[in-house]
């Protein structure tokens, strides 16, 4: 069992910056992939970014040289550096943790972008 903690989410004007951090607890949680995902309202949940246990790293290409994702797999925790944050990138974002079959999410963080 794996549980995923998020923080960091906010209100933002456009082309600010925030930074969300998801810590993992539980047997093993050092060896899961973590990723972020995103659903914005009245649409589907959407893969944002990955950090696998060593150093590979995956991006949507919406969000691709302004995200950057970062693991800390001593605690482990993963964090999401977003930059030039667009209103497109309203949503709530979800932490996402997975090993084979074993899949887990956190309970969301709201990223809202507006002036």
């Amino acid at each position: 069992q794996v549980q995923l903690v998020e923080s960091g989410g906010g209100l933002v004007q456009p082309g600010g910056s925030l930074r969300l951090s998801c810590t993992a607890s539980g047997s093993d949680s050092n060896l899961y992939t973590l990723s972020w995902f995103r659903q914005a309202p009245g649409k589907q949940r959407e893969f944002v970014a990955r950090a696998l246990p060593g150093t590979f790293t995956f991006y949507s290409d919406s969000v691709k040289g302004r995200f950057t994702i970062s693991r800390d797999n001593a605690k482990p925790t993963v964090h999401l550096q977003m930059e030039s944050l667009r209103p497109e990138d309203t949503a709530v974002y979800y932490c996402h943790a997975q090993w084979g079959e074993d899949i887990y999410w956190g309970q969301g963080t709201q990223v809202t972008v507006s002036a």
